[in-house]
């Protein structure tokens, strides 16, 4: 069982280290840049639960084959031949790829985020289990908008926290039932889909300014 989650976590690093790389190239930034945050972007969740839980210090630093595993990887993202393949038609494979990275990363960490929850906690309650999950999955990626300077990507785009939300309600409910490892499969698999779905047909929630341009139209 171990063996498949740290295979899990690892296919987790390594999506959202390659859309934190994939950013800072667009950003142009250096390799160290590109380094610090796709490191940052694959670990920068993980960190925050940890601290939060009083674990200390986080397990990130004290086993870092994430971090290291997430630099090996924005050096391979940054590397030419590799820039040349992802660029060579259009951006739109280029954004394609970064938005699935993303949302496989979210995925997998929201379901990691409430596992750990159940581990280092007694009878933890729901609202702590999401909220760890939650902040596990999406906060990686708000350290790296932050650190190039974008707007939170959960605050502007599509259903992205909701669906991380959604994803983690279902684990915590239903792990006593199904198990773990099933539970967190069918977390991951909802938060996937929903990601996508929301890019295919433009979910996004309410925004001020929507709402004051309709109140314009009446």
């Amino acid at each position: 069982m171990d063996s498949v989650f740290f295979v899990f976590e690892m296919i987790g690093v390594i999506a959202f280290a390659l859309s934190g790389a994939m950013l800072a190239i667009q950003n142009e930034m250096d390799i160290l840049g590109v380094c610090v945050l796709g490191a940052t972007t694959a670990t920068g969740g993980g960190i925050m639960r940890d601290v939060l839980l009083g674990v200390t210090p986080p397990s990130a630093l004290t086993d870092p084959i994430a971090i290291l595993v997430s630099v090996a990887v924005s050096i391979a993202v940054f590397l030419p031949f590799i820039q040349k393949l992802l660029r060579g038609r259009s951006h739109i494979i280029y954004d394609r790829l970064m938005l699935i990275a993303d949302s496989i990363g979210l995925g997998i960490f929201t379901v990691m985020g409430v596992n750990v929850s159940f581990l280092r906690l007694e009878a933890p309650s729901a609202f702590i289990c999401v909220f760890l999950g939650v902040m596990s999955g999406v906060g990686g990626g708000v350290l790296r908008d932050i650190m190039s300077k974008n707007k939170p990507y959960i605050f502007v785009k599509h259903f992205y926290a909701c669906a991380a939300i959604v994803g983690a309600l279902l684990c915590t409910v239903l792990r006593p039932y199904i198990g773990e490892l099933s539970s967190s499969l069918v977390g991951f698999s909802v938060i996937f889909l929903l990601s996508m779905l929301a890019v295919r047909f433009h979910w996004q929630l309410p925004k001020y300014s929507q709402i004051g341009a309709t109140k314009r139209q009446k």
